[in-house]
């Protein structure tokens, strides 16, 4: 079968701070930047490569009721609701420029035991991004 990941989800809570992130820090490039009913759906990604991130309202969903969009909140402000891993290979170049932009550091480069380099950052909205060294 031949299958790959086209884009994830990320939800924001403030949709400007999260694209100066992904587009000025990072370097990804801005796909799409659609508004609605005052909500932005931002699709970012890599230069060069198909794959993306779409940066949501995180309780635009009809479906999610008042105390799920509490409780989505109260995730998104302690970092545990979403998450996404990227990879590159000069970790230390990239950490260097993500804790240079005063990005919030959750873990500088580190050989994990389980045969992993990687670092790991908050966006803006407070999704973990963390990153692995490519061999």
């Amino acid at each position: 079968m031949d299958i790959s990941i086209h884009y994830t989800f990320l939800p924001h809570d403030d949709p400007d701070a999260t694209l100066g992130f992904y587009r000025d820090t990072l370097g990804f490039e801005v796909r799409n930047d659609v508004g609605y009913q005052g909500m932005r759906w931002i699709t970012v990604g890599p230069p060069g490569q198909a794959n993306a991130i779409v940066l949501h309202p995180p309780a635009a969903d009809p479906g999610v009721t008042d105390d799920e969009r509490r409780v989505i909140t109260e995730m998104m402000a302690k970092g545990t609701y979403g998450a996404v891993t990227l990879a590159t290979k000069d970790l230390d170049a990239v950490f260097d420029r993500l804790q240079a932009s005063g990005a919030e550091v959750v873990q500088e480069p580190t050989d994990q035991p389980y045969g992993v380099r990687d670092c790991a950052f908050r966006d803006p909205s407070g999704n973990l991004v963390r990153i692995n060294e490519l061999s």
